[in-house]
């Protein structure tokens, strides 16, 4: 039970990071450790991250005349509920653990897949509903809270965005490959699904709580931490606070809106070829994973 194996990585030719050798590790008594939260994270991610293409053949041939219009109510509800819900799953994943949500988050977001190509619609409407428990990176977060110290924690989450880069370089590549090079795109949605299922065995079997009975206890003022409003309110009463907010806020807007509609705009407007998509995520993965760990 005492004996661990260590994941030893090496990061800017060892002139930083100790956080890796600290926490990202399996452990043979079930510690919780910042490895099983970069798993979940990739695993969900990577599955999602192969049906990029398909999901844009899939939206252009079921809304052929308002493409871009539909791919933008649908991920706008869809963000929209994510917002209403994440502070309610927040909160009761501080009285009754991570672990469940995160079986929770898991299964419901990456429940839509298997039905890509089956049934559109049934598709786009279980994408919709997905966004009440699309919360996955804010119990990873609160889970790597637990385990990590206050001044190890930035790092800890920088890793955690970096994972979900990494599954950018790799999966739509792969998606997009398969894809062209059999013309299946049912092969690329039956491997998204088995990833997904994959993760939520992972979680169900491997995944320890990271969060104590005696910490559960202590939470207090339940509903003040589920309503989405209550921060918003707190950083009012701050004004350095609510300029960060807002700069915040006016940052991921327009990001916002270009994740969700760039890739298809490559595709259907521009006439990138899959290929040509994948590496252009690729790239910002490449990108995005040289930021969060060497900044």
């Amino acid at each position: 039970m005492r004996s661990k194996r260590m994941v030893n990585v090496l990061i800017c030719s060892g002139r930083r990071h100790s956080l890796v050798n600290n926490y990202l590790m399996v452990s043979k008594s079930s510690k919780p450790s910042l490895f099983h939260a970069i798993v979940v994270i990739f695993l969900e991610f990577f599955a999602w991250g192969l049906l990029t293409l398909p999901a844009i053949t899939v939206l252009n041939r079921t809304f052929p005349e308002q493409t871009f219009l539909m791919n933008g109510l649908i991920m706008g509800i869809k963000g929209f509920l994510s917002f209403l819900s994440a502070p309610l799953i927040g909160a009761l994943s501080d009285l009754w653990g991570r672990k469940f949500f995160l079986l929770i988050t898991v299964f419901f977001t990456c429940l839509p897949i298997p039905f890509m190509n089956y049934n559109p619609t049934l598709y786009f409407g279980l994408v919709i509903i997905s966004g009440i428990f699309s919360v996955t990176f804010s119990v990873i977060f609160a889970y790597v809270a637990d385990i990590t110290e206050e001044h190890e924690r930035s790092h800890a989450y920088g890793w955690v965005t970096a994972t979900f880069a990494l599954s950018l370089i790799t999966s739509p590549a792969l998606g997009a490959f398969i894809s062209t090079t059999l013309n299946d795109d049912n092969l690329v949605i039956l491997i998204a699904t088995i990833v997904a299922i994959f993760d939520f065995i992972y979680i169900l079997f491997l995944v320890p709580e990271s969060l104590s009975e005696k910490l559960r206890q202590k939470v207090v003022s339940f509903w003040e931490s589920a309503d989405p409003f209550s921060s918003i309110r707190k950083a009012g009463k701050d004004r350095m606070i609510l300029i960060l907010c807002v700069a915040v806020f006016l940052s991921y807007l327009p990001e916002a809106g270009q994740y969700s509609c760039f890739f298809v705009y490559l595709k259907l407007v521009i006439g990138f070829s899959p290929i040509q998509v994948a590496s252009y995520i690729a790239l910002i993965g490449i990108t995005s994973v040289l930021a969060q760990i060497w900044f």
